[in-house]
């Protein structure tokens, strides 16, 4: 019985992973067993057939959650961009007043109690980085081509260990980072297109788009068990500039978003008055979760 709520439990945290501005980590925390995955992945040399009951139960939901619900964003992207985008804009904007309130009461613990150099250069930084990026990358569009070369293959791995250490930390969407880095559609495009190459018995084309998978992969994995660590260290050593980090590349989203995803190319004023309100609706979602993770 375990294991089957442990499934069903992967699946909302798989779908929560896919939603740029939802947080997997949130999920866990709201369905009451972030600390027993983060123990079970942390301990699984030390419990292994202990962790072993909870990862794979929880792996399997995921990748139904994951493959399932990004066939019906891969729909509304393609087909709705700009009232998607927008979704996803009011999804993350609504997790700033949480981290500003994170922020603040870290700052109050510092000797100072004040906003210093740290806290505005990390904020500065990521906001730069956030903004940046997609100018230098260029409309998004549609999907990446990608091809099976050693660039290709290190970036992929390096996306996966990126998003995998978001993944894992409550109130940060790994699909978010993706997004601003302009690789969200080409990821769930792969992930998407191997389903149906299968289903279709295109083999080849399964193979192709394995081999793209593997590196991004096992980025995901090693993120999880080594990027996930600094992260925490940082939040251990260093949270007010962490949490000032965050919320410097949470505001950079909305253009980032919406530049890389090309989501004024064509629209109508319907579509942008049901994008507004969607995203006003995703806002106050992300703050109720938020807030219930606080309480």
């Amino acid at each position: 019985m375990n294991a089957v709520l442990n499934i069903l439990r992967g699946i909302v945290i798989g779908i929560a992973n896919v939603i740029p501005g939802v947080s997997g980590g949130t999920m866990a925390v709201s369905m009451g067993i972030y600390d027993k995955l983060i123990s079970a992945v942390t301990g699984l040399f030390k419990h292994f057939k202990k962790s072993m009951k909870l990862l794979i139960p929880l792996g399997v939901g995921m990748v139904i959650g994951i493959v399932g619900f990004g066939f019906l964003l891969e729909y509304l992207l393609n087909n709705f961009v700009l009232a998607t985008c927008l979704t996803f804009v009011g999804l993350i904007l609504g997790g700033l007043p949480i981290l500003w309130m994170n922020l603040r009461k870290n700052i109050e613990k510092k000797p100072s109690g004040r906003i210093g150099a740290g806290e505005v250069v990390s904020f500065l930084v990521l906001l730069a980085i956030g903004v940046g990026l997609p100018l230098v990358q260029g409309a998004e569009g549609a999907i990446k081509t990608l091809t099976l070369d050693p660039v290709t293959i290190v970036i992929l791995f390096l996306l996966g260990l990126i998003a995998s250490a978001t993944m894992v930390i409550p109130g940060v969407s790994g699909s978010m980072v993706l997004m601003v880095l302009g690789y969200y559609s080409t990821i769930l495009s792969l992930v998407t297109g191997t389903v149906t190459m299968l289903k279709d018995g295109d083999l080849g084309g399964v193979i192709h788009n394995c081999l793209l998978l593997v590196p991004f992969g096992i980025g995901v994995v090693l993120g999880i068990f080594l990027i996930a660590k600094i992260i925490e260290y940082l939040f251990r050593r260093f949270p007010s500039q962490t949490f000032a980090a965050i919320i410097g590349l949470i505001l950079s989203s909305p253009f980032a978003i919406l530049y890389s995803a090309d989501a004024f190319g064509a629209f109508s004023v319907v579509e942008l008055l049901v994008g507004l309100v969607l995203a006003a609706l995703g806002a106050w979602v992300t703050w109720l979760m938020g807030n219930k993770e606080e309480a």
